[in-house]
């Protein structure tokens, strides 16, 4: 494996992988396309098209989630902004022009996920469709976009962890990312004679975690106990995850005044709260006796049964 990078290469030095050249974007009757913005459109179909297919067997309406889905990827995008730029003001506070620039990533999916519930919530109270219901229904569609978008972040060379020899190991030039991704811990692995480092390609990590989770929710979700439950799969699978995952990145985001990394902490507040709510309503099931099967939905009416 070569000793000196070209600043456009990456490799997976214990795969025998070393790809040249590989570039940030594609050029289109003149127009700059970012293989990022691509890949994040292609993560959207995919979960588009998967939450109709489920909508279907759960005899709801597709054209539902086509509609939601509208506002959903546009309040999702500005979240996801809002978000990092919140936990990364230091950094945009003297850059205020840099909040717009989009080209260079700086989207936190934590808060791609809370806009999306939100605006979910609000479409659900205004269309008069059960909430919990389209929420296990669009998660497996979400896992599946993260799954396929992570793969953004590979072209973009960033959401790496910190130095590892592992199998799955990742070489990158140093010319090639951001400097605020380097870390002090991170830049001391750095050897001489070389130009670049060696991470965890978390990116990866978390998409095969959410691909699994993809396979687990679908399976499940004919054989779920009550409605919301593939939401709390997903969510505190998701949560524990991203929390373990998290903690080996470099490009934390902190809570403010202190060291702690945001998403960390949510991810295990959220899998903490998931995980209550599951038992909650399972010990309530149990006396009850109505859970999924006897909920009635509130989007088989008529005409709006899928066909």
């Amino acid at each position: 494996m070569k000793e000196m990078m070209g600043t456009t290469d990456i490799a997976f030095p214990h795969l025998g992988i070393y790809l040249e050249n590989v570039g940030k974007n594609i050029s289109v009757f003149g127009f700059t396309i970012a293989y990022y913005g691509i890949i994040i459109a292609l993560g959207i179909l995919a979960g588009i098209f998967l939450a109709t297919r489920l909508a279907k067997e759960d005899h709801v309406n597709p054209d539902t989630i086509w509609d939601f889905a509208i506002y959903g990827v546009i309040f999702s995008i500005i979240g996801a902004r809002i978000y990092y730029v919140a936990f990364a003001w230091d950094y945009y506070k003297d850059n205020l022009l840099q909040i717009f620039n989009m080209r260079q990533g700086g989207g936190a999916i934590y808060g791609s996920i809370i806009a999306a519930f939100l605006t979910l919530l609000i479409y659900s109270k205004i269309k008069k469709v059960n909430y919990l219901q389209i929420c296990d229904i669009c998660v497996p569609g979400l896992a599946l976009g993260q799954a396929i978008g992570r793969w953004g972040n590979f072209f973009n060379r960033e959401v790496f962890g910190s130095y590892t020899d592992n199998l799955f190991a990742m070489r990158l030039p140093i010319e090639a990312v951001r400097a605020r991704d380097i870390n002090d811990a991170l830049a001391a692995t750095i050897l001489d004679g070389t130009n670049y480092i060696q991470v965890h390609p978390t990116f990866l990590y978390e998409s095969v975690w959410n691909l699994a989770l993809v396979v687990i929710m679908c399976l499940y979700i004919t054989h779920k106990k009550f409605h919301g439950e593939v939401a709390l799969i997903y969510l505190v699978g998701y949560g524990l995850g991203r929390a373990w995952i998290e903690a080996i990145r470099t490009d934390q985001l902190y809570i403010r005044g202190t060291t702690i990394p945001v998403s960390l902490a949510l991810s295990l507040v959220i899998v903490a709260a998931g995980v209550a709510v599951w038992i909650v309503k399972l010990v309530k099931i149990r006396k009850t006796g109505v859970g999924a099967a006897t909920e009635k939905s509130d989007e088989i009416t008529g005409k709006d049964v899928a066909k």
